[in-house]
């Protein structure tokens, strides 16, 4: 009897985790279909992304992001231990990565690099 409960469980088991997997195909298919009409798209508008903005002012807006977030991170980091560690990291995604706080910092990298810039 406890061997078939056993099994029964195990049955039920594995019956979620195909439906999770079941699931997660769903959702990556949905993706893909997605991906394939943005693709389409790009395909449709080759003249579209001439006025692009080039890669060195991409990178100068994602470095000034990263710059930002490093130096917030870094006052905010304790290494003594791992456990304190963790709590830091923690404590620091939850107050500078909210939307918000994430928006002011690029709009701030933004108005200082259109100042150089012009």
């Amino acid at each position: 009897i406890d061997y078939i409960q056993f099994l029964h469980k195990e049955k039920k088991k594995q019956e979620e985790e195909v439906s999770t997997l079941r699931k997660d195909v769903m959702a990556l298919k949905i993706m893909k279909v997605n991906y394939e009409q943005i693709v389409k798209a790009h395909q449709d508008n080759p003249n579209e992304g001439k006025d692009q903005v080039s890669d060195e002012v991409k990178f100068n807006v994602f470095q000034g992001i990263m710059d930002s977030l490093f130096q917030s991170f870094n006052a905010s980091i304790s290494v003594t231990s791992f456990r304190e560690l963790s709590a830091c990291v923690f404590s620091w995604i939850e107050e500078h990565c909210k939307p918000q706080t994430l928006q002011d910092i690029v709009i701030g990298v933004l108005h200082q690099l259109k100042s150089q810039l012009y």
